[in-house]
């Protein structure tokens, strides 16, 4: 089972639900200007452990772009094939995140 690469616009499939905190968390990302603060910014805001799981998330995403099948996604980032099934659910029926970043990365080159 594999999961092909949409060529639609990046549309928000469903609302983002509220969360207390969210807007101003992004207005924050927002504000920094190099690689180097983004990633700082995160080490001080997550755990090990959650910077890991949202890492192999966005990993799982790019793959998935790639078409790799799951199986072989779950062992190449390493993450289990539920987990690769539920980001593939939020790449195809969720707000339009994962695919306006992905479609931003590939533009540029960077993966």
């Amino acid at each position: 089972m594999t999961q092909t690469r949409s060529t639609s616009a990046p549309a928000a499939e469903h609302a983002v639900e509220p969360v207390a905190g969210l807007d101003e968390l992004a207005a924050a990302l927002r504000t920094l200007r190099s690689d180097e603060e983004v990633t700082r910014f995160l080490r001080d805001l997550c755990t090990l452990p959650e910077l890991q799981a949202l890492a192999h998330r966005w990993q799982t995403a790019r793959l998935l772009d790639e078409g790799v099948p799951y199986v072989e996604i779950a062992d190449r980032v390493p993450t289990s094939t539920a987990t690769v099934t539920r980001v593939a659910q939020w790449l195809r029926h969720g707000t339009g995140g994962y695919r306006v970043a992905l479609d931003r990365v590939n533009r540029k080159g960077r993966v």
